[in-house]
């Protein structure tokens, strides 16, 4: 064998070996992506599972949102009525509280009337009796 043919050969045998390993390399390519396309499928399948149920969660929702919502429109009256009720105790109490100032000077007045009273009646008394005796 010349030079050139062991040349040829080693060539040739490096050439084999590059193929077998990137064949090698391609199985395990093959293998991987097929766990992957797997992988893909079963993400798929739960996804839709998930999908499915918050699709069914999400119409539980708005039967659970009209039904409160009906329910509050039901008793909305009621707090209204509570909001006119208080505001009513507080116009009561105003009231009051200006009417016992009201009595509280009118009686304020009348005992200080009263006082007077007294005070020309002891002095018409004396006057009288002061008028007698002369």
């Amino acid at each position: 064998m010349t030079a050139g043919q062991v040349a040829g050969l080693i060539a040739a045998i490096a050439f084999l070996i590059l193929v077998f390993f990137i064949g090698a390399f391609l199985m395990k390519m093959v293998r991987t992506l097929n766990e992957v396309n797997k992988s893909v499928k079963t993400m798929t399948d739960d996804i839709d599972v998930i999908s499915k149920h918050a699709e069914d969660i999400l119409a539980s929702t708005n039967t659970l949102l009209d039904d409160v919502n009906h329910k509050v429109a039901t008793i909305d009256p009621v707090f209204q009525a509570a909001a006119d009720l208080g505001t009513s105790v507080s116009e009561l109490n105003s009231a009051t509280h200006d009417l016992t100032g009201k009595v509280k000077s009118t009686a304020k007045k009348t005992a200080t009337t009263g006082l007077f009273a007294k005070l020309g009646e002891s002095l018409y008394n004396a006057y009288r009796g002061r008028k007698s005796k002369d």
